[in-house]
């Protein structure tokens, strides 16, 4: 067994002690999709067929956006759609605040961020640093040979 596994076990034991966490974590991934969802159709000019519940964060966010940044104003619509799903999906109590859901979650787990990338293939001293380049295929050999096949196709065929 590896770390990685380890550590997932770990959250996994966590987790299932925890059900408001992964509610809230539920509830937030939801909501940050849901408002991107929802800002992107009226952006498009669909506002009118969302649902209810929908254009009022989005009326509540234009308004805010008159007082305070549109990065601001965004993350304040996330956490009140956040606080809406988690109620919904069965949380108790006032949605867990999202700093606090990551480090309480952690308790001294260190996690991998992601897979890593390789390390850069090394060079010979002897071979020159050239840049990469991308051999293309002309589109009018492609046309040429698509055309060769199908006489050819033909040829056979009689």
């Amino acid at each position: 067994m590896n770390a990685r596994d380890f550590a997932l076990q770990i959250d996994q034991i966590i987790m299932a002690s925890r059900p408001s966490i992964r509610i809230a974590r539920k509830a937030h991934s939801k909501a940050e999709a849901d408002f991107a969802t929802w800002l992107m159709m009226a952006k498009l000019g669909s506002f009118d067929d969302l649902p209810p519940n929908a254009q009022g964060f989005l009326l509540s966010y234009r308004a805010r956006l008159e007082r305070m940044s549109e990065a601001e104003s965004k993350a304040v619509a996330v956490r009140e759609v956040y606080d809406a799903y988690y109620g919904e999906m069965g949380g108790v109590g006032a949605a867990p605040e999202l700093e606090a859901l990551a480090t309480s979650v952690d308790n001294g787990v260190v996690r991998s961020q992601g897979q890593r990338k390789p390390p850069p293939a090394r060079q010979s001293a002897a071979a020159p640093e050239r840049p990469a380049v991308r051999k293309s295929v002309p589109a009018l050999l492609i046309f040429a040979a698509m055309v060769a096949l199908l006489v050819a196709y033909k040829f056979l065929i009689n």
